[in-house]
This record gives structure tokens, sequence and C-alpha cells, in this order.
């Protein structure tokens, strides 16, 4: 009986244990979804923290506080949504594992924002507003505001419905909106909106053009040869030479404002030389790595791992140096205006505001990037190494090109739009080869146009969102800001 009784107890606990476990389990599953905005919120308090400590005393100290908090905050949201444009590609193409790219890009970002991130930053983001129509500081900060908090929030949706949106865009349509409140339609540069709105269309096409015309090139210099090998040992060193070059271009025009200003004849030298020495010392990398292979495409994507890896790391070295000014800008301008009463066109940026869009960056990767970075890199269509490959040296060219003839162009727009380019390639080529297969074929086993058309290579519901959200962007965060702006300001 007291065998029986002990039995009873020992089981009683047992069921009692399982239940805690359970309840345990379950409060892990609840709680997970929460750590992510938890840490998030933290690291923006830390940042507003920050500038009550620097800047907590002198007149307009809770003004940039707040400005810190939501400077912190857009930092994060283009950490979530931007980044996934450099690492998606690599992550896709099963390159870089979602761990690694989420180190190498964090690590990038915030070099390129601390070493080359722009000591001068336009506080009127590239002339959209006239400061002469703005009547004063006080007008000003609160204009800035609400282009920060409304692009900040526009980003923050898009991330959310899976959109890879521009986000100096974002900033663009914010500034514009906040200055239209704020001074009326006179006050907006309407020579440069339409030279912006342009680029909605000449980003995403010339990056689809480049990436398709790369991905053709690969296809037919080394993919349909006899001898596969042989044609990657001759043509990988040549495209590494170009990627090398492209980046050394990008990064001398684009990434390096802080240390040196690099004039684009120059910037064309120093890349012709980068790809000429990055030509000479794959070469033997190449031969090495190509030993034993077999003669087949499969064998292929091993020679494109590690260029496309270095090539991801360089863009997000060079978007961390540039994109940082649409976290910071719109945060240092408000700093100027408070500590000294005027506001200008540009100003610099004080360390610590740097620093916190750097990490903010960072932080946004950690915690919410890797659903944007799975969206670029794998659901809009199926990337290989030499696919994303395609897409990264696009990316670069495409940034040299409209440079040069004076483009405004956006990074997201691009290196979307490159992946774009690459699966409508895709599409056409297998569309091609079916037509020449199938009328070798009988009659009889002949397959359906119909059924040919179904089997599409780029997903036309993330093509159709993601156009949407480009689209919207400059008149969703011009309202957002313009109401922002009128809240604000109502109680003055």
């Amino acid at each position: 009986m007291s065998d029986q009784s002990s039995k009873t107890r020992w089981q009683t606990l047992d069921s009692d244990l399982n239940r805690i476990s359970r309840v345990e389990t379950a409060n892990v599953h609840v709680a997970r979804p929460m750590l992510a905005p938890g840490i998030a919120l933290a690291f923006i308090a830390l940042a507003g923290l920050s500038a009550a400590v620097l800047f907590g005393q002198a007149d307009g100290g809770l003004v940039v506080v707040a400005a810190a908090a939501f400077g912190a905050y857009m930092a994060i949201n283009i950490g979530a949504n931007d980044v996934a444009n450099n690492m998606g590609p690599a992550v896709g193409a099963n390159a870089l594992s979602m761990g690694g790219a989420i180190v190498i890009a964090a690590i990038a970002e915030s070099a390129g924002a601390l070493l080359a991130g722009g000591d001068v930053v336009s506080t009127i983001s590239k002339g959209i507003i006239d400061p002469a129509s703005v009547q004063t500081s006080n007008v000003f900060i609160w204009a800035m505001m609400a282009a920060l908090i409304s692009s900040a929030m526009w980003v923050n949706l898009a991330t959310w419905v899976g959109a890879p949106v521009s986000t100096t865009h974002s900033v663009v349509g914010g500034v514009m909106g906040a200055g239209i409140a704020a001074a009326g339609l006179s006050a907006v540069n309407w020579a440069t909106m339409s030279a912006i709105a342009a680029s909605w269309v000449i980003s995403p096409v010339l990056g689809g053009v480049i990436a398709a015309g790369f991905l053709g090139l690969i296809k037919a210099k080394i993919q349909y040869q006899d001898d596969k090998i042989a044609a990657a040992r001759r043509w990988v060193p040549i495209l590494v030479g170009v990627m090398a070059g492209a980046f050394a271009t990008y990064l001398a025009v684009k990434g390096l404002k802080r240390i040196v200003k690099v004039d684009l004849e120059i910037a064309l030298l120093v890349g012709l030389l980068s790809g000429i020495l990055a030509w000479s010392a794959t070469i033997p990398w190449v031969r090495r790595k190509s030993e034993g292979l077999e003669n087949r495409t499969k064998s292929l994507k091993s020679l494109f791992g590690l260029p496309l890896v270095i090539s991801a790391t360089f863009l997000s070295f060079a978007h961390g140096a540039n994109d940082v000014a649409n976290a910071v800008g719109p945060l240092a301008a408000i700093v100027h205006a408070a500590e000294f009463g005027d506001f200008a066109s540009k100003v610099a940026i004080p360390t610590w505001v740097m620093v916190i869009g750097a990490f903010g960056i960072s932080f946004g990767l950690f915690l919410f990037g890797p659903k944007l970075i799975r969206m670029v890199g794998s659901q809009i269509t199926k990337l290989n190494p030499m696919r994303a490959f395609c897409v990264a040296l696009s990316a670069a060219i495409t940034v040299i090109v409209a440079s040069w003839l004076g483009l405004p162009v956006s990074s997201t727009h691009i290196a979307v739009g490159a992946v774009f380019g690459v699966g409508f390639y895709r599409e056409w080529h297998s569309d091609r080869r079916w037509k020449a297969s199938n009328q070798q074929r009988p009659p009889q086993r002949r397959l359906a146009r119909e059924e040919h058309k179904r089997r599409k290579l780029v997903r036309r519901s993330h093509f159709m969102t993601i156009i949407a959200a480009w689209v919207v962007t400059v008149p969703a965060a011009a309202a957002m800001s313009a109401v922002i702006f009128w809240m604000l300001t109502a109680f003055q």
C-alpha cells in the first residue's frame, strides 16, 4: 500500500513537472516575439539618455533628446530594411549563412559609417527645400523632427509588410512634406523632385539590365561551353577584376568622402588599377580552386562563392558610409539649430550622432533584418552564386554610371531591380530554350504553351508589392510628415 502510494505521488509530481515545463515553453514562445522590440526600445532610450548627458543642459535640450531617440529609431529601421539589399543575394545563393551575413554586414556597415561617413551632411536633403523659405530656427527644428519621425515610421511599415524601400526617398518625402506644411508648395525645389521621381524608374531598370547582361555573359562564355572549367579559368578572373575595379571606383566616389574627396576621373583610374591587380591575383586562385572539379554547371558555383561574399561586404561598407546620413542628417540639423539658434544647408555631424546612426543600423540588422534578407535573397527569384554575383556587380556599376550621368539613384532600387533583372532574364532565357526544344519534339509530345507560361521564375505578387511600395514612398512619407508637423506645432 505504501509502495502504491509512493508511486502515485511520483506520478503526480512528474505530471506537475510536465505541466510546469509546458508553461515555461509557452512563456518562451510568447516572450520571444517581444525580445527584439524590447532590445530596440532599450537602444532608443539609451540614445536619448546619451543626448541628455551630452546636450541636456543647453537650450532646446529636450528637443535634442527626442530627436536622438527618433534618430536611433530611424537607424534601426534602415538596418532592418536597407541592409537586406546587400546581404540578401549572398544568403539566397547559400554563399553565406544568415548568421554569418548579419555579423559581416553589421561590422561592415558600422565601419563604413564611422570611418567613411561624411563629416558634413546636407540638412535639406539634396536641395529639396529652400532654406530661405523657413521662417525661424524653431520652425526648422519641428520640420526636421517631422521628417525624421515620418520617414522612420514609413520604413518600419514597409519592413513589416516585407517591401524593401528606399530610405533615401523616405527622408526626401519627409523633408518635402514638412517643408510644404511649414512654408507652402513654393518652398519645394520641384526640379530636384522631378529628378528624384525619374530615379524611381532609372535605378531599377538600369540595375536590372546590367545584372541580366552579366548573367547572359556568364551563360554564354562559361556555362554553355563544352569545357566549362577551362572557360571558368579564363573568365572568372576577368569578372572578379571587373568587380574589384567597380567597387574600388564606387568606394572612391561614394564611400571615402570623410577621408578625401575624389573626382570621378581619379576614381576610375583607381578602379582600373585595382581591377588589374585583382585579375592577376585571381588567376592562380581559380586554377587551384578548379582542380579536380567535374565539368558541369554545379561545379562552377564554388568559384563564385568567395567573390560574392567579398562584394557583399564592400556593398555593406559603402552603404554604411552613405546611408547613415539618412538617419543622422535631420538629427544633426536639429542639434545644430538647437545649439546655434540658426540653420544652414550643411552642418557638421557630431561624433555621438554618427555613433547612434552606426550602431542603430547594426541593431536593426541583428533584430529585424532576416525578414527582408530572405525576401530579397530567395522569395523574389531563385538565386545561385553566379546570379547573386551579377546582382552585386550590377549594384556597384549602376551607381558609378549614375554618378557619371549626374542622376540621383537609390541603392535599394538598384539592388532589388538587379534581382528582378536576373529573374526576368531567366524567364526569357527559359522561354527561348523551351521554344527551341519543343519544336524538336513530335507533335503529340509537345508541351502546351499555357503550361509553360505558368512556370514563372519571378513571383509576381512580390513584384507588384515592391513596385507599389516604391511608387507611394515619397507621397506617403510626405503626407505623414505634414500631419506630424501640424501636430507638433499645434500647441506652440
